[in-house]
């Protein structure tokens, strides 16, 4: 008898990966149907339900994330750069998360200027600004900021916040600072490695896209930038 061939594990994750994810859509609409039923009169069921709209966002952003990863790095991901009017993206970002927002009482603030284009992969950033905005919703005090501005021949995104800031630590070491597991938080990193990832793929000449971190901005919290030549 022949033997089996040796499975490829990564192949198995990345389908029980996929399995997973389309699991937690259904989870996630429902529970987004559920709270807007269920209403803030109802208060104690309220916000129990609105933490697990947030986790369950979370486990839906980095099973994405792990998805997305493991097709990049076996050249299977259709990288598409189109053109997007940068105000109408805005909106599509945002409303990925104005559930989850109304639950925690979070004012969002959109600073966008008119008529401004760019060219970029909208699947790559979409996931990188979802998930940079819903972690700001877990340590803000009460208001996100997103902001899309040109700067210097690139196109800026920053979410803010008035929270407390990033830790010392991740500005000094930025993406690096991530790679590894943080056992006293539970973090992987997942999230900032997948966005250093993702804004690289952008390039235009000689400059590619990036990622960096800061405290301060206009709400005195903690600030991602996504920049795109």
């Amino acid at each position: 008898m022949l033997p089996l061939p040796r499975p490829d594990a990564t192949l198995f994750l990345a389908s029980s990966v996929h399995d997973m994810k389309n699991s937690i859509s259904v989870l996630l609409a429902n529970l987004q149907s559920m709270l807007a039923q269920a209403g803030p009169e109802h208060s104690g069921i309220y916000q129990e339900m609105a933490q697990m709209l947030y986790e369950t966002q979370r486990i839906n952003g980095n099973l994405i994330h792990l998805l997305t990863l493991y097709k990049l790095g076996n050249d299977l991901y259709p990288f598409r750069l189109e053109t997007y009017e940068m105000k109408q993206f805005a909106e599509t970002v945002t409303s990925r998360l104005l559930a989850l927002f109304k639950t925690r009482n979070l004012g969002l603030e959109v600073d966008v200027p008119e008529e401004v284009y760019w060219e970029f992969d909208g699947d790559l950033v979409d996931g990188i600004l979802v998930h940079a905005m819903n972690n700001a919703a877990n340590y803000t005090h009460s208001r996100i900021a997103l902001s899309i501005q040109p700067a210097e021949g690139a196109l800026e995104f920053r979410v803010e916040d008035d929270g407390d800031g990033f830790p010392q630590r991740m500005l000094d070491e930025g993406v690096a600072a991530m790679r590894g597991v943080d056992f006293s938080t539970g973090s992987t990193g997942l999230g900032l490695y997948f966005a250093a990832v993702a804004a690289r793929m952008h390039r235009s000449h000689k400059e590619e896209g990036s990622i960096r971190l800061e405290n301060g901005g206009r709400l005195g919290g903690g600030c991602f930038i996504l920049r795109l030549p």
